[in-house]
């Protein structure tokens, strides 16, 4: 049963000879009888606003996939909508108003269902340990939303961290050094309220061996090299230790967190992921207290 949607065969012009008749292919009928459950548009590159919790907002680049359902009566969907929809909400593109836009996708493309996801770097200045030697640190961000009739709103926020890690095995059996390595964290959550990425970085940074730095002096290469020597973790202590900080936050209603350690001495990495759902919320709720 259609809801809302007619079928437009043709569009009227004017042009030098008199009217010009355009027919819209898109809203032709489909005999297939197939529903579609993603369509739309993806990688688009475009400027977004992102919260900082130091500066207040940040400037960034982000991938942007946009996308709706299509029920199975029509040809097409209107893929200019979505990037009409993008450029009305251009400097406001961030987590608050997620569901703002997800309503306004659905309502303009008379869809059941709507997602976005919106992929880029988020950048924070960070200071050496000893020397405080100022960089920025990068760090990868993805923000995910879907809207469905059945379900309501959805919204997961997820942090690609690098890490530092010592391998506890080889600390215990050599008689001197251990090998050590760069990692990455990769934590999504859901939530009930606002979070900050900050907040979900620092987490993941303070389960490491060591955290990362882009700038380091040599006091503070000596410093991080010690850190990590006297705090060695495998990839299972790690994602064991990001989930035991999730668990004590009431916030967070569920989660992912894996870890990957790109090896020093093997030809392989190293692998460890956890996932837990902490308690069921109305996704609606998620939405208004963010």
């Amino acid at each position: 049963m259609l809801k809302g949607r007619d079928f437009p065969q043709q569009l009227w012009l004017p042009s030098r000879s008199g009217e010009q008749r355009l027919s819209d292919i898109q809203n032709t009928r489909d005999h297939r009888n197939i529903n579609i459950d993603k369509v739309g548009v993806k990688n688009i590159r475009y400027p977004i606003t992102v919260l900082d919790r130091t500066h207040g907002r940040q400037q960034t680049v982000a991938n942007i996939n946009m996308y709706v359902n299509l029920p199975k009566e029509f040809k097409g969907t209107h893929m200019s909508r979505f990037i009409e929809i993008l450029n009305e909400y251009h400097g406001e593109i961030h987590i608050r108003n997620f569901a703002t836009i997800l309503e306004t996708m659905k309502n303009r493309l008379q869809a059941e269902s709507a997602h976005l996801e919106i992929i880029f770097p988020y950048f924070i200045e960070k200071k050496s340990p000893v020397s405080s030697a100022s960089g920025l640190m990068e760090y990868g961000c993805r923000l995910r939303g879907s809207l469905r009739a059945e379900d309501g709103h959805d919204l997961v926020a997820e942090i690609s961290v690098p890490i530092t890690t010592v391998c506890p095995c080889s600390k215990e059996i050599s008689d001197f050094g251990a090998h050590n390595q760069r990692g990455v964290v990769r934590l999504a959550v859901r939530f009930k309220r606002f979070v900050w990425l900050e907040e979900l970085i620092q987490i993941v940074e303070a389960e490491a061996s060591c955290d990362v730095y882009s700038v380091l002096k040599r006091p503070d290469e000596k410093y991080v090299t010690e850190k990590a020597h006297d705090n060695p973790k495998f990839v299972e202590d790690v994602v064991r230790d990001i989930a035991s900080r999730l668990e004590e936050d009431p916030n967070i209603t569920w989660y992912t967190v894996d870890s990957e350690n790109f090896e020093s001495i093997h030809n392989h990495s190293a692998y460890a992921f956890v996932e837990r759902y902490k308690e069921e919320i109305p996704q609606e709720e998620n939405q208004e207290e963010a």
